[in-house]
């Protein structure tokens, strides 16, 4: 169990992220279109878990463009924004703010994500949702960067997330 804060207040998650250097676990979760998606749809490519608890919060929304627009530009990268929100929510949002490099997934049919991943909030108001966290996986699929946010009103480190991309397999 970690323990982040949230405005100030002491919160927890269940578990811990995946550690660097471990295989990420397979997920199932919802893309735009409502079909099951996972690792495995993106062969070959770096990959970016963009994992928020709202893509309608301002921090959200700050970090899905941040990403969009820098790690998005990199050939050989995908960027997996993923939260509890409703896939036709996450669409609405990229279209609103043009996000066109992203790839969103939902948690809707898969809540155990949280768990597996260490980001489901377990207590305090935002219990149920994902925390901030992002993880940077190489081609296959191994965890070459890691953070967990420790405040949820504060942005994930940008730049440790694009020379994890730079560097890595």
């Amino acid at each position: 169990m970690a323990t982040i804060t949230f405005k100030g207040n002491p919160i927890q998650t269940a578990g811990s992220l995946p550690k660097v250097g471990s295989t990420a676990p397979a997920f199932k979760l919802t893309g735009s279109d409502l079909s099951d998606a996972g690792l495995e749809a993106f062969p070959g490519k770096k990959k970016v878990l963009n994992i928020v608890p709202s893509l309608d919060t301002p921090v959200c929304a700050l970090s899905a463009e941040r990403f969009n627009r820098e790690a998005g530009a990199l050939a050989d990268t995908v960027i997996l924004n993923i939260s509890a929100d409703l896939p036709f929510a996450q669409k609405r949002f990229c279209d609103s703010h043009s996000l066109k490099n992203v790839v969103n997934l939902s948690t809707l049919r898969s809540p155990e994500f949280g768990k597996v991943y260490g980001v489901q909030i377990v207590s305090g108001p935002l219990a149920g949702l994902m925390s901030r966290a992002v993880l940077v996986l190489d081609r296959d699929n191994k965890v070459i960067h890691a953070e967990q946010v420790p405040e949820i009103a504060q942005e994930p480190n940008y730049e440790a997330v694009l020379f994890a991309l730079k560097k890595g397999g």
